[in-house]
């Protein structure tokens, strides 16, 4: 059983990875286009006008992203399924369609909306290239934190509601406790680096697209591997009945 649950996670992982592209290259790739021109003029001008060619061309690179999203959206779509084979049982919605959008929706929270507000992506130009290890040790605790304090409140909620707690007081309760623990995560970790004088809206515009392509990837994955749960569990109940037909 945890087989075709993991099967499914990767069928539907490569599937939102490869849409994620989609979006990332019609959507972020003019922004990273327009930060690489910033970049280069920068470093020509303080060259002197020398500039290095790259190693991977921009339409390498591009070429690229697909496979890089298709990948990562296999990869993590693996591992919702195995997750998702652990906690179907213990969500209490009626359909797994709902399960799965449930629990994509939590873990996107938790790995990609909670540590952007707090370290929202930037472009290749921004920041000290000496203390990129320091902010990606940061950005990862926070990943973890975040992932750990949704599943706190989780099993929290679960516990109010075993007690026969108020359910809109109960998901008050647990919406302002998970906001005082993220703030205080904010509190806690370092600051993010200084965009300096990067011009705004493309910053802006780089930070939402990134935002959108995590967005895209993980909407897919809880639907599409929410379809594929809901088929076979029609050709499972269509298969018992034959069998009791007969």
């Amino acid at each position: 059983m945890v087989a075709a649950y993991l099967r499914r996670g990767l069928a539907a992982g490569l599937i939102a990875g490869l849409l994620s592209g989609l979006f990332a290259f019609f959507v972020g790739e003019p922004a990273m286009d327009r930060a690489v021109a910033l970049e280069e003029a920068s470093a020509e001008a303080h060259a002197g006008g020398h500039h290095e060619e790259e190693i991977f061309s921009r339409g390498a690179q591009k070429v690229g992203l697909f496979f890089a999203t298709g990948l990562s959206g296999a990869t993590v779509g693996g591992i919702f399924g195995l997750a998702f084979a652990y906690f179907r049982d213990r969500l209490t919605s009626r359909s797994d369609l709902a399960r799965s959008i449930f629990l994509a929706g939590a873990v996107f929270c938790g790995m990609a909306l909670i540590p952007a507000l707090k370290y929202p992506a930037n472009p290749p130009s921004v920041g000290d290239p000496e203390t990129i290890g320091a902010r990606t040790i940061a950005y990862f605790a926070l990943v973890g934190l975040s992932l750990l304090a949704i599943y706190a409140a989780w099993q929290i909620s679960h516990a109010l509601r075993e007690q026969g707690m108020d359910d809109t007081l109960r998901r008050l309760a647990i919406g302002v406790g998970l906001v005082v623990v993220v703030v205080a995560l904010f509190l806690a970790l370092p600051s993010g680096p200084s965009a300096g004088d990067f011009p705004r809206g493309l910053l802006w515009g780089f930070r939402l697209a990134a935002l959108g392509t995590q967005a895209v990837m993980w909407a897919g994955i809880g639907v599409l591997f929410g379809f594929l749960s809901e088929r076979a569990n029609r050709m499972e109940r269509r298969e018992a009945g034959h069998r009791v037909a007969f």
